[in-house]
C-alpha cells in the first residue's frame, strides 16, 4: 500500500483547481476583448486559438508538473517486488554443560556452532544477526550486526560453560536484542539440549514477552536417538542428557514459529539451512520521489520546447 512520509504536503495541491479556475477566468475575459476590440477575421483567429491543444499544453503542462513535483515532496513510498526488507535474526543457544556431550561430531556445542554459520551464510545482505548464550543466565556473544562475518568469528570465539539451562533467560535477552533495531521483521532462533532449571524468567514468561512483541521464535531440540550420558553422581550412577521438547513445542507454537528435532550433525545442519530458506521477509517501502521529480523535469523541458522550440507556439 502507498503510503507518504510527508502527507501534510499534498495540502499543496489544493493550488491546482485555483490556478485552473484562474486560468478559465484568464481565458474568458481574453476572448471578451478579442470580441470587442477586433476585427471578426481575429476574432474567429481568437477563438480557433483556444481549441488548439498545442496552446492548452503550455498550461496543463507545467501545472501537471507542479503536481508532480508537490507530490515528490510528500515523499510517497511504494512495495516493490524486488526488493525486500531485511529481518533482525537472533540465534539463541544453549551452552550448558551438557553441550559438551560427544553424541554429535565433535561435541554438541561444536556442531550447533558450525550449522548456525550455514545459517548466517543463508541469510540476505540487508539481514542483522545476533548471537545469545544461556547456561544459568543469558549473556550476549555477539550483537545486532549486518556484518556476518564479523558474527561468525564470534561465533566460533565460544566455548563450554559447566552451568546449567536458564532458557527463559536466554529467551527474553534474546527478545532485547531483536527489538533493539525497530521497523524490521524480527526471528529468533531457540536451540537447547535440556530442561530449563535455572535463571530468573520461565520459559512461558519469555514466549509471552516474544508473542507480545510479534517476534516469531523457531526452536531446536536437540538430542540424539539414544541416551546420552553426560557424566556420574558421587555414587557412580550416570546422569543422562534430557531434552523437555514438550517446552519448546510451546514457544514455537505460541509465537508463530515451528520446532524441529535434531539427533545429529546432519539433521542439525539441514534444520539451519531449512530455517533460513523458510524465513519470510516483506516487500519494502521504497520512495518514488526521486521518479516524480524527474517526470516533473521532463514536462517542463517539453513546455519549453513548445513555447521556445523551433515549433513553438505564438502565445
Amino acid at each position: 500500500m502507498t503510503g507518504f512520509n510527508n502527507p501534510t504536503i499534498l495540502l499543496s495541491l489544493l493550488i491546482i483547481p485555483v490556478l485552473y479556475a484562474a486560468y478559465r477566468i484568464a481565458m474568458g475575459r481574453k476572448r471578451e476583448a478579442a470580441m470587442r476590440f477586433s476585427r471578426v477575421s481575429l476574432i474567429k483567429q481568437a477563438a480557433k486559438g483556444q481549441k488548439n491543444l498545442r496552446v492548452h499544453a503550455l498550461f496543463w503542462i507545467p501545472l501537471a508538473a507542479i503536481a508532480l513535483l508537490l507530490i515528490g515532496f510528500a515523499d510517497p513510498h511504494i512495495p516493490l517486488k524486488q526488493t525486500k526488507e531485511g529481518v533482525n535474526v537472533v540465534l539463541v543457544i544453549d551452552d550448558s554443560g551438557s553441550m559438551e556431550a560427544t553424541d554429535y561430531t565433535p561435541t554438541r556445542l561444536e556442531a550447533a556452532k558450525s550449522a548456525a554459520g550455514i545459517l548466517i551464510d543463508s541469510l540476505h545482505d540487508k539481514d542483522q544477526v545476533g548471537v545469545v548464550l544461556f547456561e544459568n543466565g543469558a549473556t550476549t556473544a555477539a550483537y545486532l550486526s549486518p556484518y556476518k562475518d564479523r558474527v561468525k568469528d564470534k561465533l566460533e570465539a565460544i566455548t563450554p560453560k559447566e552451568g546449567r539451562t536458564a532458557l527463559g533467560d536466554g529467551l527474553s535477552l534474546a527478545v532485547d536484542m531483536a527489538d533493539s533495531i525497530p521497523n524490521k521483521k524480527k526471528v529468533i532462533i531457540l536451540l537447547s539440549d535440556g530442561v530449563s532449571n535455572a535463571g530468573v524468567i520461565s520459559p512461558a514468561e519469555a514466549a509471552d514477552f516474544a508473542k507480545t512483541s510479534k517476534i516469531q521464535v523457531y526452536t531446536i531440540g536437540m538430542g540424539s536417538e539414544g541416551k546420552t550420558v553426560l557424566g556420574y553422581d558421587w555414587f557412580g550412577n550416570p546422569q543422562y542428557a534430557e531434552l523437555d521438547e514438550a517446552t519448546l513445542q510451546q514457544i514455537a507454537q505460541l509465537t508463530g514459529g515451528k520446532y524441529f528435532k535434531s539427533v545429529d550433525d546432519k539433521t542439525l545442519d539441514q534444520i539451519y539451512e531449512n530455517i533460513g530458506k523458510d524465513i519470510k521477509r516483506e516487500k519494502e517501502e521504497t520512495s518514488i520521489a526521486k521518479w516524480l521529480f524527474l517526470a516533473a523535469l521532463i514536462l517542463l523541458l517539453i513546455e519549453m520546447y513548445l513555447r521556445y522550440g523551433t515549433k513553438r507556439v505564438i502565445h
